[in-house]
């Protein structure tokens, strides 16, 4: 039912809701029912609260007005299109990992609007149903799959979410009848027990069975954590460690006890963390890179978990070593440039074995140096020479 036409041309909120009952109306952006008394009032309320942005913009008359939803008079092809549109946003969701709340964004609402003013977006909870039965059938698809194949293989892993929950992930692996190599994900499920063997296994096996698989998983490939092994034998598996895992210690143990390399990775991590802790380093090493014709390219940090990381930032580091190093030397001479014109550490710094010369960078600081030591020296023995034995 049609609002009437006399209420189109006095409020701007008809644009924005449709009439379902005598006194019920329904918002054509969040599906929201309102109570309807013969006035707009809890409508306007409702946009002013919730889609501000949107009541605004119709005011201003920046965008066309939002149509109401087809009718039951709507024609195959306008219902068609419907589903169509419909498809098309659950694939942006599902492939772009976008939240059901999207569809109340009132940006995205106002460019879907733009668009297309004929389509009428689905509300949360009914994009959450349309996603959910994606979701199904593309699992039921999948374990079609799955029965076709003699044998499948597991792999597992236990993560942590930003916030420290704990998640297990469990991935199947099999060969088709084409003779192609599949994988497809079990599930990537919130953990709330202890890690313990025996809880890891009993949700292993749930996921086992959910997906039909228990009689014909072989192996089950997971890092070298006790609790996984442990848990791969509970369910009579054959356990395989993660050659990407083992290779990373042994990687990282070589490295750990190559003295010579040892030192490098650790100026280096320093080096790094400075320009990564500190927005003026950061923006200075831009700078330099930009005068020097370099590319922008950020310094990469050693990560413990992946031994090729350390070769990523030893390498980003050699590229860069100019800017890196002119920024370095530009800070030593801020910090450390003055202590020459004060006469005792001067004179601390010559006398040291292991700076001499080298430790100034004026050459005519040294030579003041020296000179100081060559009068202090002359002085003393003078001294000693006029007191009487």
């Amino acid at each position: 039912m049609e609002a009437p036409q006399k209420r189109c041309r006095k409020s701007v909120v008809w644009e924005h809701f449709h009439l379902e009952t005598p006194n019920k109306v329904r918002c054509m952006y969040c599906d929201r029912q309102l109570a309807y008394f013969n006035n707009t009032s809890s409508m306007m309320r409702h946009l002013r609260s919730t889609h501000p942005a949107i009541l605004q913009c119709a005011e201003d008359g920046n965008i066309p007005p939002v149509p109401r939803p087809a009718t039951d008079t709507a024609g195959p092809s306008k219902q068609g299109r419907q589903r169509e549109l419909d498809e098309a946003l659950v694939d942006m969701v599902v492939k772009d990992l976008q939240p059901f709340t999207i569809v109340e964004d009132e940006g995205f609402m106002a460019f879907v609007n733009k668009l297309d003013p004929s389509y009428v977006l689905p509300s949360r909870k009914a994009l959450k149903t349309m996603v959910t039965e994606r979701y199904n059938i593309s699992k039921e698809k999948t374990m079609e799959d799955l029965k076709k194949a003699d044998f499948v293989s597991l792999t597992a892993d236990m993560w942590s979410s930003i916030n420290m929950d704990g998640y297990l992930g469990v991935t199947c692996h099999y060969i088709t009848p084409e003779a192609k190599l599949a994988t497809v994900v079990l599930g990537v499920r919130r953990f709330y027990q202890t890690q313990t063997a025996q809880h890891l296994m009993e949700a292993k096996a749930l996921l086992m069975a959910e997906w039909g698989i228990t009689t014909k998983v072989q192996c089950m490939v997971t890092d070298n954590a006790s609790n996984m092994i442990l848990s791969a034998q509970l369910l009579n598996l054959r356990h395989v460690p993660c050659f990407a895992h083992n290779l990373n210690l042994i990687v990282k143990k070589a490295l750990d006890q190559t003295p010579l390399i040892n030192e490098i990775r650790q100026k280096a991590r320093k080096i790094v963390g400075l320009f990564r802790s500190s927005c003026k380093a950061k923006d200075k090493l831009v700078e330099m890179q930009g005068l020097m014709g370099r590319p922008a390219l950020k310094l990469m940090q050693e990560v413990d978990t992946r031994w090729n990381s350390t070769y990523d930032m030893l390498q980003r580091l050699y590229e860069q070593r100019e800017p890196v190093g002119t920024y370095l030397q530009e800070g030593l001479h801020s910090r450390c440039g003055g202590y020459e014109s004060f006469r005792a550490l001067a004179l601390a710094t010559l006398l040291d074995p292991r700076f001499k010369n080298v430790g100034f960078g004026n050459p005519a600081k040294a030579q003041e140096a020296e000179k100081q030591i060559t009068l202090e020296c002359a002085s003393l023995m003078r001294s000693n020479t006029a007191t009487p034995v």
